[in-house]
């Protein structure tokens, strides 16, 4: 039900909730992920109404309209990357992918392939890479 959904609790009542519900349930927070904490469930609810509301609080919309200044569809790498680099300010290649859900010495194509099509449909500004720091840079 919440495959591919990263996502940290303390409470380890709720952290087997979450992951008998197939969330990636982290050991330690982080700054890129879903703090479910954060998410402030009090009463009781249901699987589905607990699903809405982690698929909610992972809406991207308004972080990337922020970046862009207009309503924008981007598949949900390239949707993830930019948040995660637009929340950080900017994280090295393994931080980056670490924050994406690969092991940081995973050799994988799927994020220098997001970050290349980015940068040749907004220009080669658009993801900066300095000194081995990923950011977002100018449209």
């Amino acid at each position: 039900m919440l495959t591919g959904v990263r996502i940290y609790s303390s409470d380890t009542i709720w952290r087997q909730i979450l992951q008998e519900l197939n969330a990636d349930v982290l050991i330690a927070p982080t700054k890129t992920d879903l703090i479910f904490e954060e998410l402030n469930i009090k009463n009781k609810i249901t699987p589905l109404e607990l699903k809405e509301i982690i698929i909610r609080a992972m809406d991207n919309t308004e972080i990337l309209q922020k970046i862009f200044g207009r309503p924008v569809h981007l598949s949900q790498i390239k949707s993830h990357l930019l948040t995660i680099l637009y929340k950080t300010g900017g994280l090295s290649g393994s931080e980056l992918k670490a924050a994406l859900g690969y092991a940081p010495n995973t050799s994988t194509h799927a994020i220098d392939t997001a970050i290349y099509q980015l940068r040749r449909t907004y220009g080669n500004n658009f993801i900066r890479n300095i000194n081995g720091v990923y950011s977002i840079g100018e449209l």
